[in-house]
């Protein structure tokens, strides 16, 4: 019992259970399969239907909660959300398994959406529930084990489909028993005593009625404080010229991306019809993950000064995406588009991992997770504007193909803008070394030195 209570008290502890909830909560073997599913005939819905009423529900979703539940994560101190996102994607799998009309594909977005926005509270738990010395094992743990989670399910999900071994609605509920494991560690994580904004330290051990009667009318004050304290972060945050603008690329690429990933099925469907063809988008997702985590890995490793050429890289490997995308997008060819998905997503992989490490370089940790969810927040209401616009039925409701040419040419307009950027940038930081050095090589005795 002794052992255990050392075990239970040690960073480990904590750090098991988030890695155990965030792989079966990450491996869905059908969600490669997710449009093919749908439009089949376990649910009988049309493309249209799938592509501009039931998709973007996820969008409108994620944007109505995030916000709300980014203060919730934080005022609960993370368990309960990180427990209530498990249960809400339990009810996400068992509305897709029992529930067939549009109306329902609708609420399992929005449930789905919900999830999504949840996840702010699987990010942040392990930072109050561990010392700082721990935070960069802890952190690649959690993170790493989501991408084999992911992974696991795409693998699982093409094996199981391609060897006929079950069919969508077993694969659905396998989920489900997946799930309810995650759900049971997320119930077994150990309660924060603090979080980063409003329950900044440890509440005293030992108070008695009164003192817990005093702190009550106190709480609406640190709520306001806590508040407060967020707002000046934020500005704080973002009066730094480079950190906006490298916050700036985030949103747009993570909107153009997320857009990218949500509706591609939609487009492999339209390029190579399953009924004519055996889908291999499990194989397609897993060994883009796998190259997408070698490519971002391989980065740590490499020598270059991202302050100066980083914004010129942005550029002008997102005009290496947007071709990929309009590839994609104009072939015939169902292996030269996973190709093209495959490159597109392996360089956003890339790109993201730089901007995350020059923004996090001079940041706190409690910082970087306000600018994290601040920056996302800004990547999904251009997201929504985009949606609401291009694919929402109530909008233009534009079919695949020039859904697909209009991320495109918003991939092609960022490397075009970044390009200019990155290019100033290094003619300004040449011109200021220029100027240092002639500096240091005039003569000390010379008119211009004296005066």
């Amino acid at each position: 019992m002794e052992a255990l209570g050392r075990w239970r008290a040690d960073w480990r502890y904590p750090t098991a259970l988030l890695c155990i909830y965030g792989f079966f909560s990450t491996v869905k073997p059908l969600e490669p399969f997710l449009t093919l599913y749908l439009t089949g005939p376990d649910k009988n819905l049309t493309t249209e239907q799938v592509n501009n009423q039931i998709f973007p529900v996820w969008t409108y979703s994620y944007l109505s909660v995030l916000v709300p539940v980014f203060l919730l994560t934080d005022w609960l101190r993370y368990k309960p959300v990180v427990v209530f996102q498990a249960a809400t994607l339990l009810v996400t799998t068992a509305t897709l398994l029992w529930l067939r009309s549009v109306a329902a594909m609708q609420a399992m977005q929005f449930f789905y959406g919900v999830v999504t926005a949840s996840e702010v509270a699987y990010f942040s738990y392990i930072y109050s529930v561990v010392d700082p010395k721990r935070y960069r094992k802890a952190t690649s743990y959690s993170r790493s084990v989501q991408l084999l989670g992911y992974t696991v399910g795409s693998v699982l999900g093409q094996l199981l489909l391609s060897l006929e071994l079950m069919s969508f609605n077993g694969i659905l509920a396998l989920t489900l028993a997946l799930t309810a494991a995650a759900l049971l560690a997320s119930c077994l994580l150990p309660m924060p005593r603090r979080s980063m904004f409003f329950h900044r330290g440890a509440p005293a051990e030992g108070k008695g009625p009164q003192a817990e009667g005093l702190e009550e009318p106190d709480g609406g004050r640190r709520c306001s404080q806590a508040l407060l304290q967020l707002w000046r972060d934020f500005r704080q945050c973002y009066s730094s010229r480079r950190l906006l603008y490298w916050s700036v690329w985030w949103a747009m690429a993570t909107c153009g991306y997320n857009q990218t990933t949500n509706y591609v099925q939609v487009l492999w469907e339209h390029v190579q019809p399953s009924q004519n063809f055996s889908m291999y988008n499990g194989g397609v997702e897993a060994v883009s993950n796998l190259l997408g985590a070698a490519t971002a890995y391989g980065i740590g490793f490499t020598e270059v000064r991202w302050e100066q050429w980083g914004e010129l890289a942005l550029g002008g490997f997102s005009g290496l995406g947007a071709g990929a995308l309009f590839l994609m997008t104009f072939t015939g060819s169902i292996w030269v588009c996973y190709t093209g998905y495959v490159v597109f997503k392996c360089l956003y992989m890339l790109l993201i991992t730089i901007a995350m490490y020059q923004i996090a370089a001079d940041l706190s940790m409690e910082r970087y997770a306000l600018v994290f969810g601040a920056n996302n927040f800004g990547a999904l209401a251009l997201q929504t504007v985009i949606t609401s616009v291009v694919v929402d039925s109530g909008g233009l409701g534009l079919s695949i193909i020039p859904q697909f040419t209009v991320y495109a040419s918003y991939f092609a307009v960022i490397a075009v803008v970044f390009s200019l950027r990155g290019l100033f940038t290094i003619w300004r930081s040449n011109k200021s070394h220029d100027s240092t050095s002639a500096v240091k090589e005039e003569p000390p005795d010379s008119e211009e030195h004296r005066f």
